[in-house]
């Protein structure tokens, strides 16, 4: 359940010029399993745009027009070790071949924070964890400056478990067969929060073909385990450390998720 947020960053920083509240706007994307047929493979859907809602309702809807996609039922009985069992023997597509580490994540479980990249990199592949390297210190960096510890706060993972070869975007299929693992974490964590780093990480959890601009500086909610969990866009690490400009719009997206996160109940 949300409230309104208050006014003020609960990170210590006041809210500039007045800043309002952003509204919480919902999508029914529920992420899991689909064939090669599913709606993965049609053509992604636009951004979600508000339906009418009762002016007492303090939430915005938007409903994405997205098909929604089928559950794993295998996936979705296992526990903790059996998802990281299947996920470090996982083989359902091509990108096992070329993997030296599965990336299943890490962080506490449960966990009151949740953030979730795009696909492991060449150093991830390495040492089987996600976000070493220069963008892992700077997320590092990122969650301190909002009173956010990650080794006993936040649970990081990523939408794909294997890198895809030279870092490409995965192709739909791949896609697929990959994101029921996701949501089963996510329901296992139980987060308060999502905060989604980079645009295939967007677009995927979204279902959308939207840019990380246009879909930014809101509130989403991705649904798993019969709830919604607050969830924020915005630049992955690693574009950041390439285009510094963008660390301000970044910033205002971190403000966005403590001041969502407090509002959580």
């Amino acid at each position: 359940m949300l409230r309104d947020p208050a006014a003020g960053d609960p990170a210590g920083h006041p809210a500039e010029g007045g800043e309002e509240a952003a509204p919480v706007v919902k999508t029914e994307s529920v992420v899991a399993a689909e064939s090669e047929e599913s709606a993965l493979a049609a053509p992604a859907a636009p951004a979600p745009s508000p339906e009418p809602h009762d002016a007492a309702s303090p939430v915005l809807v938007a409903r994405s027009r997205a098909a929604p996609s089928a559950r794993d039922p295998v996936i979705a009985g296992l526990d903790w070790a059996g998802l990281a069992e299947a996920v470090s023997g996982c083989e359902a597509c091509g990108l096992c071949e070329g993997r030296r580490n599965t990336v299943f994540g890490t962080g506490p479980r449960p966990a009151p924070w949740m953030l979730v990249g795009e696909a492991p990199g060449h150093h991830e592949d390495l040492s089987g964890e996600p976000f070493v390297g220069d963008a892992g210190r700077l997320l590092d960096q990122m969650l301190l400056a909002i009173g956010v510890d990650r080794p006993s706060e936040a649970f990081i993972a990523n939408v794909m478990k294997c890198r895809p070869p030279a870092n490409r975007d995965p192709v739909p299929d791949e896609v697929a067969r990959c994101e029921p693992y996701l949501l089963r974490q996510v329901e296992l964590l139980r987060p308060r929060l999502i905060v989604v780093l980079g645009r295939f990480a967007a677009q995927s959890l979204l279902r959308t073909d939207a840019t990380v601009g246009s879909l930014r500086g809101r509130v989403h909610a991705y649904r798993a385990a019969g709830r919604d969990v607050p969830m924020v866009v915005t630049y992955h690490p690693a574009y950041l450390l390439r285009n510094l400009p963008d660390k301000a719009k970044a910033w205002a997206d971190l403000r966005l998720a403590r001041r969502t996160f407090d509002t959580v109940e």
